[in-house]
């Protein structure tokens, strides 16, 4: 597999050391400096472009990969609101693309236990539901895309409010949401249910980006064969 890295700060480098220890190329690396040279030509031999940079330059990244036929992986977070554009773009084109708030391979299995646990616990109304996000300082979105994942999950199977993000603009989510960032910490995600008697914590830590570097290249290595619009589910139904 030939793969574009758009984005080549920490995780692009990350993302370039799991390329090449699993047997992939790597023909052209994006970054601020350079975004001009995103163009149809350069992707031209590209198989896969992966993009994590930033919530400002999210879409016009996929959808310069998209207009120009290249599949990519994006796991950038803080912009999704548009996502559903690129979606729909990317089929009436034809194309490829695969989207996910985090790509560690722990953290979807967590959201899918996540989505396990809220439907048994929507049936008890003693416990009250809240989650915590903490990441490094440099993180630019709050709360983490991730966490908004877990509480979209839990809201959709409580059968109020589709969107933790509209909910809370409303002031009326049921999920309270915490965000910490402190240091270097690559990601720690809580869910908690509290009663009167007793707490039940579901969490995940991540230990380094790699993880989050590796669930993007096998991704990548999911959809480069592939036509349509995916998401990490696809994946682990394979």
């Amino acid at each position: 597999m030939k793969a574009a890295i758009i984005g080549y700060g920490k995780m692009g480098h990350e993302i370039e050391q799991v390329l090449l220890r699993r047997g992939h190329t790597i023909g052209l690396i994006i970054d601020e400096n350079n975004r001009s040279e995103l163009t149809p030509s350069a992707l031209r031999d590209i198989d896969v472009a992966i993009e994590f940079t930033t919530p400002d330059t999210a879409y016009d990244n996929i959808l310069a990969c998209i207009e120009s036929g290249t599949a990519v992986v994006s796991g950038t977070t803080g912009w999704t609101q548009r996502l559903p554009e690129l979606q729909q773009r990317c089929r009436e084109v034809g194309g490829t693309m695969i989207y996910s708030s985090n790509y560690s391979l722990g953290v979807n299995v967590a959201f899918r236990v996540n989505r396990y646990l809220a439907e048994l616990m929507n049936r008890f109304d003693s416990y009250d539901v809240r989650i915590e996000e903490i990441h490094h300082i440099h993180k630019k979105d709050a709360p983490s895309g991730t966490a908004i994942t877990l509480a979209d999950d839990i809201l959709a199977r409580m059968e109020r409010k589709s969107s933790w993000a509209d909910a809370a603009k409303a002031g009326a989510s049921d999920i309270a949401i915490t965000s910490v960032r402190e240091g270097e910490v690559p990601g720690t995600h809580t869910v908690t249910y509290e009663s009167d008697d007793d707490v039940l914590e579901l969490r995940h830590t991540l230990k380094s980006r790699r993880a989050l570097a590796v669930g993007a290249v096998v991704a990548a290595e999911f959809i480069c064969d592939k036509k349509g619009v995916f998401t990490i589910d696809d994946l682990f139904n394979e």
